[in-house]
């Protein structure tokens, strides 16, 4: 398989593909770009080299129509800075030919938002999936995207799969355009085979003991990961919202907490299915409930199964933090994906926190530690502690996919796997 490390960009033109979906203000300003700052060794290399840039990316869900709210020429500013070059900007990513033909060695080109055209994700647009005709605007809609991706394939000479945050997508600029490079022009950027070998650490280099925090509001949205997990863990920490479920589906009280009352059963099929395999299930057992759900509401520290009527938990309670922390410090690998509380609200960070402490102590200790998703990263970076875990990943859909043991479509279009 061909790597970017291999491959000499010299007078070659190369199309990348980015996750520059970073998130703007309402002046259309950057307010966090670790996702550019995190494809810089990737573009600069092909720089380096004596290559031609074309730089192509998502934002937002702009559902197939042109949107200047989503427009990445709000961002061309900021990626010519990061790159210490001028960036030129194509306002059509599927009319580039001029600019891109145009294109010499060491130049820059940003082509227009890709979801600006239905094609990119290659959803028919404007028909329910039940209408008898969705089947046939469906196929029509597979054979258009095929005809987009070989036109932005057609604008270079090789192809860079970058964006981990999309590659559990089949998108025609994360998968489709690769079938029109062969082997040796098509490749993962460095912060895709980062990403991949971050994944490959925690499932097929398993240093135990194995702990994995997952957060969230959801059991819902997280029940495949948790499934694949118990064959892999020694400790599973569940906070977050998800805490109140299976403190109801146990007969508790939980007051006006968040929670998924379609999933109670599936909340004590967990905690059978844990009993069963041996893994340590961790649960908070206490919680910071408030009267209110904003930042400066009354709080009480009250277990998590006996909440007061009108009050709701919003964050993990000091038992449940030493029992969290209990769980992690002596690991040697974790994984982290998602929060312990509302850590949005400065008052409900503690539970969040002390797991973020706990897994740095870990990680000074020798532990293999990986935080994905983008609450969790939020939260490290809130914190200032994303110089004290291993592995930072910047994509949260695929990131799961891939610890679900799902093969990654951005992945399998470069290396053959399906």
């Amino acid at each position: 398989m061909m790597t970017i490390d291999k491959f000499n960009f010299a007078g070659k033109k190369a199309i990348v593909r980015v996750d520059f979906n970073v998130p703007l203000d309402e002046n259309g300003k950057i307010t966090d770009d670790t996702r550019i700052r995190g494809a810089l060794p990737t573009l600069k290399k092909i720089l380096a080299d004596g290559g031609a840039l074309i730089i192509m990316s998502h934002m937002g869900k702009p559902k197939g129509k042109v949107n200047a709210k989503y427009s990445l020429s709000q961002i061309v500013d900021a990626v010519s800075a990061a790159l210490g070059t001028p960036v030129q900007f194509a306002p059509d990513c599927a009319k580039a030919q001029d600019a891109a033909a145009a294109l010499k060695p060491g130049e820059v080109l940003l082509l227009e938002n890709l979801r600006f055209y239905p094609e990119e994700e290659g959803k028919p647009v404007g028909i329910e999936k039940e209408d008898p005709a969705y089947e046939a605007a469906k196929k029509e809609m597979k054979a258009r995207q095929k005809d987009f991706a070989k036109t932005l394939a057609s604008y270079a000479d090789c192809y860079v799969m970058d964006a981990f945050g999309t590659a559990h997508r089949k998108h025609a600029s994360t998968a489709v355009i690769a079938d029109y490079f062969d082997a040796d022009h098509k490749m993962l950027g460095y912060l895709m085979e980062k990403e991949v070998k971050a994944v490959d650490n925690v499932l097929k280099d398993i240093k135990r003991p194995f702990t994995a925090i997952m957060g969230g509001s959801k059991v819902s949205t997280k029940i495949g990961i948790i499934e694949n997990l118990m064959d892999k863990v020694d400790n599973l920490i569940l906070c977050g919202g998800m805490t109140f479920t299976f403190a109801k589906a146990q007969g508790g009280k939980i007051g006006k907490s968040i929670c998924e009352d379609d999933k109670l059963d599936l909340a004590l099929d967990i905690i059978k299915k844990a009993k069963e395999k041996g893994v340590n299930l961790v649960l908070g057992t206490d919680c910071i409930a408030a009267d209110d759900f904003k930042n400066d509401a009354n709080t009480q520290v009250c277990p998590a199964n006996d909440i007061p009527e009108g009050w709701e938990g919003l964050d993990a309670g000091p038992a449940s933090r030493e029992a969290f922390k209990a769980a992690i410090v002596n690991a040697k690998t974790i994984l982290w994906n998602g929060p312990a509380g509302v850590f949005e609200f400065d008052n409900f960070t503690g539970g969040s926190k002390a797991i973020a402490e706990a897994i740095a102590e870990a990680t000074k200790n020798g532990a293999f530690s990986l935080i994905g998703g983008g609450d969790s990263v939020a939260c490290i970076n809130k914190f200032g502690m994303a110089d004290q875990v291993s592995y930072i990943s910047t994509g949260g859909g695929a990131l799961l996919e891939a610890i679900e043991g799902k093969v990654l479509p951005g992945v399998a279009a470069i290396c053959g796997e399906e």
